[in-house]
């Protein structure tokens, strides 16, 4: 073996765990940064990249696309399943048909105006344009996740976006790869067809691995609960991986699996969706990090205007032209449209996808990978922080309305029943409730209260108050039921059950 063929030795390993678990650290940290600013962390990940690489304090030169490529679409997976695992699909179903659309239609309309921006406005070959408007045309999952579950909206427009979010990923990809190919570009009647069949099987494989594999954790006894999670993960990821060697779209598959087995009331869940975020986060600071790696600071300055322009007809035309086209059918109101407008956001999804064409060698391949980066900083730095505002602005984002309650569960499996864990937010209606006027099942009861860090066995009499956590354990027959007059109560208050609002104690 060669010299420079040597592997890893342990002191290089020690110095690679070193500097990796400073990196974990410091991103960890930044999260704060993040949840106060109201900025997506990917930004302040890109950053460290940016600052640790050859134009930074780190110096460190990186320049392997292949690579930030092969890690990128395994983070991707991984960023995916956790999105899934935590869609709540009661808020997704009605919201489906418009997100397919938006994911479809929305997406050629899109690339149309803004590959036609870039080419007239900018200056790019066609072949180029076409590829920056694939690219850009790609919502991301990690971005919208993370904004819009700090935002309180419609269930129907948090729906749609995450949806969307999902499912556009596998049209864009194929788009991205047909535009960056050697030979000239496919028909559009061809396309669609690739396009088409892409997401039939994709969707296929991604539902039956879903069910299988919800069927099965269910009705098989793993000898140790940290096996849940373990398992769940790898299910997600063989939906991946089947589908895309079965020539469908991967990224969907993960995506429909993981939100079947969120949704299958799985053993364990809470500890499913904890490992599954843990890995998530892992998953978005490695993959940022490299992001950040591979760009070169001083090579973006001439590219800095073309992608300004570039971006501001994405935002103001294209993407708000997509969602009306693609929402039409639905008479959903203006002020939902606008907002979905505005929360398209971009994230390392494009950045990821803008290295295809380098990986094939397209020329200005450089140049669009420098557009699009310049673009999804730019326009997350101003669409982040400004999208609970505009939010408010249309009334969508009212704080003082009835919030939902978050609700984790916990089985007690020895004892046939289940441990609920209650957080009562801001706006919830459950504020001011008494305990007996919850009117729970019988088979349920709240057995504990933490208030202001001390908690106490409340009494029937006891008045609930907004950022309570409540303990509640219910028999396994009236565990949904209990669960159901829970989030009523938060609705709709103490007369929930006469006003219409469902779940009703029985």
């Amino acid at each position: 073996m060669s010299g420079k063929d040597r592997p890893l030795t342990v002191h290089q390993l020690n110095e690679l765990l070193l500097i990796c678990s400073l990196v974990l650290l410091v991103a960890v940290a930044a999260v704060r940064v993040s949840s106060r600013s109201g900025l997506p962390s990917l930004l302040l990940y890109l950053g460290i990249g940016v600052a640790i690489g050859q134009d930074g304090i780190g110096n460190v030169a990186f320049d392997n696309a292949e690579l930030t490529q092969v890690i990128g679409y395994a983070a991707l997976v991984v960023i995916l399943a956790e999105g899934g695992l935590g869609t709540q699909w009661k808020e997704i179903k009605p919201a489906l048909p418009a997100a397919a659309v938006l994911s479809t239609a929305g997406v050629a309309v899109s690339v149309g105006v803004t590959a036609t921006a870039a080419h007239y406005l900018v200056g790019l070959e066609w072949r180029q344009s076409l590829i920056i408007g694939a690219v850009v045309s790609s919502t991301d999952a990690a971005a919208v996740f993370s904004v819009l579950r700090k935002v309180p909206l419609p269930s129907r427009v948090t729906g749609a976006l995450e949806a969307e979010s999902g499912f556009n990923d596998a049209p864009v990809l194929i788009l991205v790869v047909a535009f960056s190919t050697a030979g000239p570009v496919d028909t559009w009647y061809a396309l669609l067809g690739t396009i088409v069949l892409e997401l039939a099987i994709g969707a296929g494989i991604g539902l039956a691995v879903g069910l299988l594999g919800s069927y099965g954790l269910r009705h098989v006894a793993l000898p140790a609960s940290g096996l849940y999670p373990i398992a769940v993960m790898a299910i997600a990821v063989v939906a991946y991986a089947a589908g895309a060697m079965a020539h469908g779209s991967g990224f969907l598959a993960v995506y429909l699996a993981s939100v079947v087995l969120g949704n299958a009331k799985l053993p364990h869940a809470p500890a499913n969706r904890g490992f599954a975020e843990g890995l998530g986060w892992i998953a978005q600071i490695g993959m940022f990090v490299l992001l950040g790696l591979l760009v070169t600071p001083h090579e973006l300055v001439e590219d800095f205007w073309p992608a300004v322009m570039v971006g501001l007809v994405l935002t103001a035309v294209a993407r708000p032209l997509s969602v009306f086209v693609s929402l039409m059918p639905f008479r959903i109101p203006w002020q939902e449209q606008a907002l979905m407008s505005w929360a398209g956001l971009r994230g390392a999804v494009p950045i990821i996808l803008a290295t295809i064409p380098m990986v094939s060698g397209i020329e200005g391949s450089k140049k669009i990978f420098n557009i699009v980066f310049i673009l999804v900083v730019v326009y997350t730095l101003v669409q982040g922080p400004t999208l609970p505002w505009l939010a408010r602005a249309l009334r969508l984002g009212d704080s003082a309305g009835a919030a939902d309650l978050g609700v984790e569960s916990a089985p007690l499996e020895r004892l046939g029943g289940h441990l609920l864990s209650v957080a009562i937010p801001e706006g919830s209606k459950m504020h001011g409730v008494e305990v007996a006027e919850l009117r729970l099942p019988q088979g349920a009861a709240v057995t504990l209260v933490v208030r202001d860090g001390t908690s106490f066995v409340p009494a029937p009499t006891t008045v609930l108050r907004r950022g309570d956590e409540l303990l509640v354990v219910a028999t396994d027959p009236v565990r949904d039921a209990a669960e159901r007059r829970l989030r009523a109560v938060g609705q709709g208050g103490k007369l929930a059950g006469w006003l219409g609002t469902g779940g009703a104690g029985r």
